[in-house]
């Protein structure tokens, strides 16, 4: 019976004990009363009697110095652990930590990787109690002959403590004093190993060891190792993988495989003392560490999971990552919630649909490459709940310039690791048709105007402030259609642009921006948005998935429901949190309709009439900007909703859309039914395909006037009640 065995302990054939939870450091029966103070303080102080590390002095502990061996609780945070995330059917598409690691149980151990450890770190484990005292005195050996603590004789149990406060270290002279080769610091990692001993029993301290230590290569913990150097779980590995990887803990960076040949060769060396040290302790038959050590390294080299650029769908996981690390519901600081994300071993659900997401992409990638230097990015969000179901973009995500690829989130806002957006041209005609709406036009209440537009006088136009923001000295002109009587719906069907800043001038620009800010809208780069007379024209930079929501929320019949990418989080521990949709209304329901009616005749005679629509009822409003310097396309079904945009990311207004080949088809100009109509269509009838179609909530005729909507986007689905209804109207700022 070892010394620090407790009486009539009884062993099992593989040295455990049959009752191992036993407290060997309790006030009761500590180290101490079972070898006696001063037996204990003497072999101590003689292992530690040696000069000062890095001095010349003589600091030396005898046992008059007392040695204080009380045992010391030690603080065991949470491990750092991967967080997983999926999609919305439950498939894993990210991975995030700090370090890359997976806590199994011991029982999904390989038997052979237990006996692996113990042989070659402590093979007396299940013998001794917090100190092995043979170990120490192998130590004392080496350090009278080295002149300084270069050999600590570690039990597994010290060995946890030791990686314990490495990991409990934030600063990096706490992570220094957790390295330190001084007397001070192992003799606190006893006084840790006494209270873990008295707390845990041998195989649950195996298992913490196993789960905590790095093996190299990036891998923390058994299970990532696996994974990482051969491509398997624990559970399944052999004994020459065991081997090396019991023999990679002692000196994970000088025989990390990563780091090339020569390290590889000594992680070989190093399995083999440990298959030699196996069959000397009889764990394994002579013949059997022969067989093993006969085999390669075999090392794969399984990339490490995580980040988003290993992500399918990686601009929608930068979107959930900043969503974290944004949001003050996952922490106060943006530290903690960068620890909660890379450290919290979570399971984040999110909301993106795999099909629709498929469906983007097929759409965007047959119309625009990734090679080409304008960039196609989309956005699908669901009306009613604001969820997130698609991110697309013609080019990959990554760092090389060369391939073209993006290391930003062209689909999202800044605060989502986006950039500064594209400007959303005639999208915004939208926001200035329902405050029309909301004042009290029918559909088809109109007024003459002209091919060209020029305000008035500076007050012709107010922003929010109060102030004066007209500009008489500009001149705004016609893209699409032409002067003459125009109504909600034809104004809005042409795009004429000089009906809709008569419009604006009429209803308020003020409140065609309060407007626009209901349905969410902002700017992509965070900025306020800027409150000119050419608002309602899309001067301000957007985001697809802002402008999606924001169109989402008139097929949802006013409520609009903030972005949502996270359904659900569970945590470590299996506590699960779901998340529900944040919404309010912003419109009233009956003027929604009126809009979709409106935008639904876009497809069979408006500007999207030789696209045509999608087959069920839908709505939408293309957007041009300026001499073409992006175009837009964002609508919406009662089912989904969605907003493309193309733009040059080296600088719209500089490298406009005209004289360009995109796709392999050269364009003399591009507008919103040019490339962004044909990939909404496309993407939709895709996204939609096997979900039943639902229609828009008929328009109120006696508040409205007749719809004459279009059939939804259904061609040849017109609807009647128009004749004789136009008329002119005046409405000014501020009439309800």
């Amino acid at each position: 019976m070892n010394i620090f065995d407790e009486p009539g302990q009884a062993h099992v054939a593989n040295g455990r004990r049959t009752d191992e939870k036993k407290a060997r450091a309790s006030a009761g029966i500590s180290i101490v009363s079972l070898l006696g103070a001063g037996a204990v303080a003497g072999v101590l102080a003689a292992a530690l009697a040696l000069p000062a590390v890095g001095g010349t002095g003589a600091a030396i502990l005898t046992a008059s110095d007392g040695l204080n061996l009380k045992a010391a609780d030690l603080k065991e945070p949470p491990l750092a652990e991967k967080t997983t995330v999926l999609d919305a059917r439950g498939n894993q598409i990210a991975q995030f930590y700090e370090e890359y690691r997976e806590v199994v149980p011991l029982d999904k151990v390989a038997d052979v990787m237990q006996k692996a450890i113990v042989a070659i770190e402590d093979y007396r484990f299940y013998e001794h109690g917090p100190i092995d005292l043979e170990g120490t005195a192998r130590a004392l050996a080496k350090n009278v002959t080295s002149g300084g603590v270069s050999q600590g004789g570690s039990s597994i149990t010290q060995q946890y403590v030791k990686q314990v406060v490495l990991n409990t270290a934030v600063t990096k002279e706490d992570k220094n004093a957790a390295l330190a080769p001084s007397y001070a610091r192992k003799l606190n990692e006893l006084r840790y190993a006494m209270a873990v001993e008295q707390k845990y029993s041998k195989d649950q301290i195996l298992e913490k060891y196993l789960n905590i230590a790095y093996f190299g290569a990036g891998a923390n913990g058994v299970q990532a190792a696996a994974k990482r150097f051969f491509g398997v779980n624990a559970s399944e590995l052999n004994l020459s993988q065991a081997a090396t990887l019991a023999g990679a803990v002692q000196m994970p960076n000088s025989t990390d495989p990563e780091a090339g040949r020569k390290a590889q060769k000594q992680l070989l060396k190093r399995r083999n003392v440990v298959l030699d040290r196996m069959a000397e302790l009889k764990k394994i038959t002579p013949e059997e560490a022969k067989a093993a050590k006969a085999k390669k390294l075999g090392y794969v080299g399984t990339p490490l999971p995580g980040g988003c650029g290993a992500s399918p769908y990686p601009y929608f996981c930068m979107y959930v990552r900043n969503e974290i690390l944004n949001n003050p519901r996952f922490g106060k600081t943006e530290k903690a919630r960068t620890r909660f994300l890379n450290r919290g071993g979570l399971t984040i659900k999110t909301t993106i649909d795999p099909k629709m997401q498929a469906a983007a992409e097929r759409a965007i990638r047959k119309r625009v490459h990734a090679s080409d230097n304008a960039v196609a990015s989309e956005a699908l969000v669901q009306p009613g709940t604001g969820m997130i179901k698609a991110m697309a973009a013609s080019r990959k995500f990554g760092t090389n310039e060369r391939r073209h690829e993006m290391s930003f989130n062209v689909v999202a806002d800044k605060a989502h690791g986006g950039g500064i957006g594209f400007q959303a041209g005639s999208t915004f005609k939208t926001f200035t048709l329902i405050t029309a709406l909301k004042k009290g036009m029918r559909i088809t209440d109109g007024f003459n105007v002209g091919s060209g537009y020029r305000a008035s006088g500076y007050s012709a136009f107010k922003n929010c402030k109060g102030e004066n923001v007209g500009a008489p000295e500009h001149t705004v002109t016609n893209d699409e259609g032409g002067g003459g009587f125009k109504s909600l719906q034809t104004g809005t069907w042409g795009s004429v642009n000089t009906f809709f800043m008569t419009l604006e001038q009429r209803v308020g620009l003020c409140d065609t921006v309060q407007t626009a800010k209901s349905l969410g809208i902002k700017r992509s780069d965070g900025t306020p948005l800027q409150e000119f007379e050419t608002f309602t024209l899309g001067i301000n930079e957007m985001d697809p998935v802002t402008v999606a929501t924001a169109y989402a929320a008139i097929g949802a019949r006013g409520k609009y429901c903030a972005p949502m990418a996270i359904s659900q989080i569970t945590d470590r521990n299996g506590k699960v949190t779901d998340y529900q949709p944040q919404c309010r209304e912003a419109l009233d329901p009956e003027v929604a309709d009126a809009t979709a009616d409106i935008l639904s005749g876009v497809f069979t005679k408006g500007t999207m009439r030789g696209v045509g629509g999608i087959g069920r009822p839908a709505a939408g409003k293309t957007g041009t900007t300026d001499d073409q310097a992006t175009a837009w396309f964002a609508g919406f079904t009662p089912d989904l909703a969605g907003a493309v945009s193309i733009g040059d990311p080296r600088g719209s207004t500089a490298h406009k859309l005209n004289g360009v080949t995109i796709g392999g088809t050269y364009y003399g100009s591009v507008f919103g039914a040019t490339i962004p109509g044909p990939i909404w269509k496309d993407t939709m009838m895709s996204a939609l395909r096997g979900i039943k179609a639902t229609p828009f909530e008929p328009i109120n005729k006696s508040r409205f006037g007749g719809g004459g909507g279009g059939g939804g986007g259904v061609i040849g689905g017109e609807h009647g009640d128009r004749a004789g209804r136009d008329k002119v109207v005046t409405v000014t700022p501020g009439d309800q």
